[in-house]
């Protein structure tokens, strides 16, 4: 079995969720998690299945997702380049490793057919990284040569970015106090990979939610084995309280050792409660 995690820039239309969703299961690949969130205006999809059944579920979510999204629209705080902003295939052991490579090549194939412009990332690009495809917009990334389909990036519909990995931890804290909104973008350049009191394999982004009332530290753990969810709540705690978390999509449960019970966590659902292994 392999995971796919696509992220779409939609996070508000019920109807365009759920028809993506349906998009995404239409071949035979199955659907663990949904997870939406109007203040970041995105979607996260995991999908199950197994090799050369995750590449044409992604291409028909893709084209759904084409048909009911427009970027020229206001799409929310989180940072994107596409309807389908990134479309990574997930191996859960070392002996999926070339399955998901050879799964995410094909995705990214059948994703080009689909008129949508492909860029690798990850092991796929020489360690190329989403926060550097990501950096200026679509402007920014109009001048690079994609790796898969068209070389000209619509307005409407953007870029998609495709890579294979092990599994990702994404995973928001909500600080509490009376804190502004900026207090969320101070905490998270610290606390990322890189930064004064860096993480090895963090990324953090700061944002506001409820109209700029809640600052919110948005995480991407890239290794729980090394930066365990609790060691992320410290060094958040050494700069603000926290008055909760946030799971996005599924997590193994290893991340979650050590975790204290007095600070709830919304979504809180592992790898191995959807039967994953």
């Amino acid at each position: 079995m392999l995971l796919a995690i696509p992220n779409v820039s939609e996070g508000r239309d019920a109807e365009a969720i759920w028809a993506i969703a349906d998009a995404f299961t239409s071949t035979g690949a199955r659907l663990l998690d949904v997870h939406s969130d109007e203040d970041h205006h995105r979607t996260v999809y995991t999908l199950a299945g197994k090799p050369g059944e995750l590449a044409p579920a992604l291409a028909e979510g893709a084209a759904e997702a084409v048909e009911r999204i427009d970027l020229r629209e206001p799409r929310g705080q989180h940072p994107h380049v596409g309807v389908i902003d990134v479309a990574p295939v997930v191996f859960l052991d070392d002996e999926r490793r070339g399955a998901a490579c050879a799964e995410a090549l094909l995705a990214a194939d059948l994703l080009g057919e689909q008129g949508l412009p492909v860029y690798l990332y990850g092991q796929l690009a020489q360690g190329r990284t989403r926060a550097e495809l990501r950096r200026g917009g679509i402007e920014a990334l109009r001048e690079r040569t994609p790796d898969f389909g068209p070389s000209a990036i619509e307005d409407r519909s953007g870029a998609v970015l495709v890579g294979a990995r092990p599994p990702l931890v994404a995973f928001n804290l909500e600080l509490t106090g009376d804190l502004p909104p900026s207090a969320a973008r101070t905490i998270a350049a610290r606390i990322r990979e890189g930064g004064e009191d860096g993480l090895p394999g963090v990324r953090a982004i700061g944002v506001a939610l409820d109209a700029g009332q809640t600052p919110q530290v948005s995480t991407n753990v890239e290794d729980h084995r090394a930066t365990p969810l609790v060691q992320v709540l410290k060094a958040v705690q050494k700069h603000a309280p926290v008055r909760a978390a946030e799971l996005v999509g599924l997590a193994p449960a290893a991340a979650f050792d050590g975790w204290p019970e007095k600070v709830p966590v919304r979504n809180r659902r592992t790898l191995e409660d959807a039967g994953v292994r």
